[in-house]
């Protein structure tokens, strides 16, 4: 059984490095072979905050799309999940050591799922940081300050 994918008016994907852009219309495909696919949505700007777990995440997507860049890539990705698993406290870690065994087989798709729940947890913790850093300045607006 192959990939199944519904695609919405207008959104992107990658399949295998080449991206495809819908008509606007909703279209159904089935990729019916093994192929590195990946969603529009799923992508990080390359202008993204420049978090560790972000950082990470970025350069698998980019060892997703460009297979020629691989070879160089995954031993700094590897480098970058060894320097999260020391930031971050064992629950927060699961899916680092997943998104490095799915490196490790080639699954860069699963590797960067993996990533997400700890991607989510990071750009929490770094809005609450600048928050923080604003109340402490006194620089922080009324309305940032009602939000926490």
């Amino acid at each position: 059984m192959g990939l199944k994918l519904t695609l919405k008016p207008n959104e992107r994907i990658v399949v295998n490095g080449c991206v495809i852009r819908n008509s606007n219309k909703r279209q159904v495909i089935t990729i019916e072979n093994r192929a590195d696919v990946v969603r529009g949505e799923d992508l990080l700007p390359e202008s993204s905050p420049a978090l560790p777990v972000r950082q990470a995440y970025f350069l698998i997507q980019t060892a997703l799309i460009s297979p020629d860049t691989r070879e160089k890539l995954v031993p700094v990705i590897q480098e970058l999940l060894v320097k999260i698993i020391t930031i971050f406290g064992r629950d927060k870690t699961t899916g680092v050591f997943e998104a490095a065994n799915f490196i490790a087989v080639q699954d860069y798709y699963k590797a960067m799922s993996a990533l997400r729940p700890l991607m989510r947890h990071e750009t929490a913790v770094a809005e609450y940081a600048a928050q923080q850093r604003l109340r402490e300045a006194g620089d922080a607006p009324p309305s940032a300050l009602a939000e926490s």
